[in-house]
């Protein structure tokens, strides 16, 4: 996970306090007002509430003590600054122990639309406010739970189900389909493709093929998984888990549905 990245994250003061300069406050605001205009309508309820929960809004960056006020009193969470990028090991452990890892920096101008490397936006926008949702913070604890546990193989086959659900995942409600992973929330050009464009395959959620569906990070997706509800999320953490994941390591990967990457 550790690769050579332009960004550091900003250190906070002895108070907790991050000093972003203008230009990443005004960055902030450009992302989010795009993004609160085309998640009308798209994202899931239970999302739109959590951003209400967390007041998070255009007029700056938020603080992450601010962040772990509101989501402790819902969930129990909190969020841990961390550089850039982290280890598995890190990553894991933090999430078993009710911390979502936050990146204190925000994309440049230049990385407007896409970064590989997830920034504050990606993290606090797109995945914070599910995290005041009881059966999305469950799962997400204990996919971290399952992760430090797990072998280096099992531990691919089990992002494959991170993907699959907290990062690209959709749910079906009583509107429509609607959008709930964070990967897609926090990106304009995939919250509009992943429900309206003809080209990728939605389908009904089923945790083998989830767990034997190859992705790549930086399309995108050709494959949407659908739950039917977020407490489907919560009956995923009472099944074994990592009995599913061995019989998808028996029964190998599913064909990709993208072309091979290209050096």
């Amino acid at each position: 996970m550790k690769k050579p990245t332009q960004y550091v994250a900003r250190k906070p003061d002895e108070h907790g306090f991050i000093e972003y300069p203008a230009e990443e406050h005004e960055t902030w605001r450009i992302l989010y007002e795009r993004q609160i205009k085309v998640i009308e309508n798209r994202a899931c309820l239970e999302f739109i509430d959590g951003l209400d929960i967390l007041g998070l809004s255009a007029e700056a960056i938020p603080q992450l003590n601010d962040i772990n006020e509101k989501l402790r009193d819902c969930t129990g969470w909190s969020v841990a600054r961390v550089p850039a990028l982290i280890s598995f090991d890190r990553f894991f452990e933090l999430l078993a122990n009710r911390q979502f890892p936050v990146a204190t920096f925000i994309r440049t101008r230049e990385e407007l639309d896409y970064l590989q490397e997830p920034d504050i936006f990606h993290e606090v926008f797109g995945h914070c406010p599910l995290l005041t949702n009881p059966d999305f913070a469950q799962l997400t604890a204990i996919y971290g739970e399952l992760g430090l546990k797990a072998s280096k193989e099992e531990r691919i086959y089990l992002a494959r189900l991170y993907w699959m659900t907290v990062e690209f995942g959709l749910v079906a409600t009583r509107d429509g389909l609607r959008i709930y992973g964070g990967g897609i929330l926090s990106s304009y050009k995939e919250t509009l493709y992943a429900l309206e464009s003809s080209d990728p395959d939605r389908l009904p959620f089923d945790i083998l093929e989830a767990l034997r569906t190859p992705y790549r990070i930086d399309i995108l997706q050709p494959v949407y998984f659908i739950i039917q509800s977020l407490s489907e999320l919560h009956s995923l953490t009472e099944m074994d888990l990592m009995a599913k994941v061995h019989e998808s390591m028996k029964l190998g990967l599913l064909e990709p549905k993208f072309p091979p990457k290209t050096a």
